[in-house]
């Protein structure tokens, strides 16, 4: 019983270790925290968050570890407890190696290693990696403010009949990208247009600049929402 209650103690300090990792390479808490249960017990939950792990080269390898390890355990654990009465487990050694991984988590929880950590999986990322590569969180969310949106526009926007190069404020910290009209997509000339029913403004800036500039467009794709899951629940 010794042996597996310190065996549980080795699985909780690798998921962790693989937490605080995740979280250093720049994701929420409570999102790191549930990857790494669902990856380490091999649940296969398809959320979207479990994009940001595969879209990211460091979380793919933390994933894998994880995945691997989570097989290893189960393995382990069927075995031990199947021969618990009749085998020498080498209680003293496993003790080490939880010890020993324990010092580990602990290390990297010190906010200079773990700034140093950031510093180098970035660093890492920019060296090895092509922009095009990685998520698009980690090119364009540089601080939580930060808000890439797609505004829809329906027929009781106020901003129909309105040019778009005239929509922003030079103060304003919004950029637009571009606008989806019909099955177009339009980029190069996005800030020539007149605003129309049906387009889809694609901004990119402070996520309560956003808010305010848009914010009856917004309540309006709410509601618009709220309406067709009412109507597919019925």
């Amino acid at each position: 019983m010794l042996f597996i209650v310190i065996y549980m103690i080795l699985i909780a300090l690798v998921l962790e270790v693989s937490s605080t990792l995740l979280i250093i390479s720049g994701l929420k808490k409570e999102i790191a925290r549930f990857q790494a249960v669902s990856m380490l017990t091999a649940t296969g939950f398809t959320t979207l968050e479990s994009e940001l792990i595969l879209r990211h080269p460091i979380r793919r390898n933390i994933g894998v570890f994880l995945i691997l390890f989570g097989v290893f355990s189960l393995a382990v654990l069927i075995s031990i407890i199947s021969n618990l009465m009749g085998q020498n487990l080498r209680i003293p050694a496993l003790t080490v190696v939880t010890i020993g991984l324990a010092i580990i988590w602990l290390s990297i929880k010190n906010k200079k290693i773990m700034s140093l950590l950031k510093r180098k999986f970035h660093r890492h990322l920019n060296q090895q990696f092509e922009l095009h590569q990685l998520p698009i969180e980690e090119i364009l969310y540089t601080s939580d403010t930060d808000w890439i949106k797609d505004v829809h526009i329906h027929a009781d926007s106020k901003l129909i009949d309105q040019r778009t190069d005239t929509l922003f404020g030079q103060e304003e910290d919004i950029l637009m990208l571009f606008v989806q009209r019909d099955d177009q997509k339009i980029r190069h000339q996005c800030l020539k247009l007149t605003i129309q029913e049906g387009d889809i403004l694609f901004v990119y800036g402070s996520k309560l600049a956003i808010g305010e500039k848009f914010h009856h467009e917004l309540v309006s794709m709410k509601l618009s929402d709220q309406k067709e899951q009412h109507v597919v629940s019925m």
